[in-house]
């Protein structure tokens, strides 16, 4: 089966202090869910920004959807990422739009047409349950309100790949497994997604998911520890 991510002996070190990411090599198939979970500190949001294209590795080989992620050039890197979406841990909502323009975002710069959007971008306000807030700036939304936007925004697109940092970590249960629920929605309609969180609970909601965990900057081998085992996460040289 062909691969959307590949990470090969993968180091990350800011600056010159120790590595954060030490020797990661893992492959991600299309259409799976996978929870990556760790300590505070383990280096998750690390990995995320990897896979999301705002670092390049100090160190090793990054595949994305067949190409070398980590000699791309500067010029190639927007496309790419206009095929993740990403959740944000602290939200990044763009301030003085509303929350529908900030969930039409994706698709405006995609180039759909206005009358085109109206309707995916309202059915999803419903669907995170602020339809009646449409119309407010993210300063007036609480901060779960501002995660459900950052999430339908996210999703709005149907990206390739979704990778969300604590997508639940500002909502109640109930809206946590509603939310969940539309990451799995997505996820059967081919997305490959990577969940990363500290909460071991979520990892029974979604059928079929694998986990990934980060402990000090290296990735432990997850076999057995999942209730429904899938497609398997290749593991390399752990």
């Amino acid at each position: 089966m062909q691969s959307v991510v590949e990470f090969d002996n993968v180091g990350l070190r800011y600056g010159t202090g120790a590595e954060t990411l030490i020797d990661v090599s893992f492959t991600l198939f299309p259409g799976s869910f996978y929870f990556l979970t760790g300590a505070s500190g383990a280096g998750k949001t690390s990995l995320l920004k990897l896979l999301y294209l705002a670092h390049r590795p100090s160190r090793g080989a990054i595949r994305m959807f067949g190409q070398d992620a980590v000699t791309m050039s500067r010029e190639r890197i927007p496309g790419f990422r206009r095929r993740i979406g990403v959740v944000f841990q602290d939200f990044r909502l763009v301030p003085h739009l509303s929350a529908f323009d900030n969930i039409a975002l994706p698709l405006r710069i995609a180039g759909i047409l206005e009358n085109d959007l109206l309707g995916p971008v309202t059915e999803m306000l419903a669907w995170i349950g602020l339809s009646e807030r449409a119309n407010a700036r993210p300063a007036t939304l609480s901060g779960g309100e501002q995660q459900r936007v950052a999430i339908a925004r996210a999703v709005i697109g149907r990206p390739e790949i979704l990778v969300a940092d604590e997508p639940t970590g500002n909502v109640d249960p109930d809206m946590a497994r509603r939310l969940l629920q539309l990451f799995a929605a997505l996820n059967k309609l081919g997305t490959t997604v990577v969940v990363a969180t500290h909460d071991i609970h979520l990892l029974n909601e979604i059928e079929g998911a694998q986990m990934m965990r980060l402990d000090k900057g290296k990735l432990s081998d997850p076999s057995g520890l999942l209730k429904y085992p899938a497609r398997p996460l290749v593991l390399r040289n752990i």
